[in-house]
């Protein structure tokens, strides 16, 4: 196959590494075709589910793959063209084909690599969402009320379902802090990013001077683990119930149905008293209780590798800046890419689909250049 000067930026044996990983997914591919095809594995539904499945992971990897040999094909074509061609007009539109098929030649073997980045096997998780009010006073728990709107908008968007695990409301509205599950497909690969200090610049309703005013809210994105992977022993939990504070129906204050719990090894409190039934109240702290223990393990172990090696896009460290919501000027700024949009009423109504994308993009970005 014929190399490509885009493929051949770094390292000879970088490059001939990443076409050899390309070469055996395209050959994947095509095996899992035939076995697709064989009446043996049509008739076993679940053969057959399997191939497809796997088939379907690599796919557009794969065509992407035979779009750069297309490409590649086409501009060695031009360039033989280019050698052997005399006449102008010829020679001048053989140079218009070949820079341009140099630019979509570029653009794909970007996008290859990209594509070829090892996926987060997070993606897929579900997630434990936290939002609270930090400085700023009523103000913030407004603003973190907005950002719980936002969310639950896009959430819905997505089609995904979203259960409240512990709120407690502010003192003029919002919240001084909610958790919530959202349960859907890959949800962790989209909001995994919204981890960190978001910071809102406005003029507040009780603001008489019009004086603008920034606050900050704390989010915090921790993907649900699989029960296999976090196991606790039950003689690790301390117990306890409580009577309902806040919103909850007739038995609030009245049946002691809220439940906190306790790991004892690793002190980490978690409390839900969200649902009437004290049943359930224990099974959602218990999951929340699993992703914070997940957490609390895989930020130690992070950070034990290196701390210097942790992306910024990926760091979702609570002390960090990560946005900036400036109601003034409509601007959204997201500070780790550097990405500002005009269009906060949009975003504050749950159209945040186009952070999202760029910041997945970065990543995949960054992880590319570090292969």
């Amino acid at each position: 196959m014929p190399q490509d000067r885009c493929m051949m930026s770094g390292p000879e044996e970088r490059h001939t590494e990443l076409i050899a990983k390309l070469d055996a997914m395209a050959a994947e591919y095509d095996r899992l075709a035939e076995l697709m095809a064989d009446p043996e594995v049509l008739a076993d539904r679940q053969r057959y589910r399997k191939y497809a499945s796997a088939s379907a992971a690599i796919e557009r990897t794969v065509q992407k793959y035979r779009e750069y040999q297309g490409l590649t094909r086409e501009l060695e074509d031009t360039e033989g063209l280019l050698r052997s061609e005399s006449e102008p007009e010829f020679v001048a539109l053989a140079e218009e084909e070949k820079e341009t098929l140099s630019e979509r030649l570029t653009q794909v073997v970007q996008e290859l690599r990209e594509m070829v980045v090892p996926r987060d096997p997070r993606d897929d998780s579900n997630i434990i969402m936290e939002i609270r009010a930090g400085v700023g006073g009523d103000e913030a728990g407004l603003f973190a009320g907005d950002l719980f709107r936002m969310y639950q908008r896009y959430i819905e968007s997505k089609g995904w379902r979203i259960d409240t695990i512990n709120s407690h409301p502010g003192e003029i509205g919002g919240f001084k802090d909610i958790e919530f599950l959202v349960e859907g497909k890959e949800v962790y690969s989209q909001l995994k990013y919204e981890s960190g200090v978001h910071r809102v610049q406005r003029v507040p309703e009780t603001e008489a001077s019009g004086r603008i005013h920034t606050s900050a809210v704390t989010v915090a994105v921790l993907p649900e683990p699989e029960e296999v992977e976090v196991e606790i022993d039950r003689k690790d939990i301390k117990r306890e119930v409580f009577r309902s504070s806040g919103p909850g129906g007739q038995n609030v204050n009245k049946v002691s149905s809220a439940v906190r719990l306790t790991h004892i090894p690793t002190g980490i409190i978690v409390s839900c008293q969200d649902e009437q039934s004290q049943h359930k109240n224990y099974a959602k702290a218990l999951r929340v209780l699993r992703a914070r223990i997940l957490d609390k393990l895989q930020s130690e172990q992070e950070e034990q590798i290196s701390r210097e090696r942790k992306s910024q896009v990926r760091s979702g460290d609570r002390s960090e800046k990560v946005r900036t919501y400036n109601y003034p000027q409509n601007r959204v700024t997201d500070h780790r890419i550097g990405l500002t949009l005009h269009k906060l009423e949009a975003i504050m109504d749950g159209d945040i689909q186009d952070l999202v994308d760029a910041l997945q993009s970065a990543e995949r970005q960054e992880l590319a250049a570090a292969l």
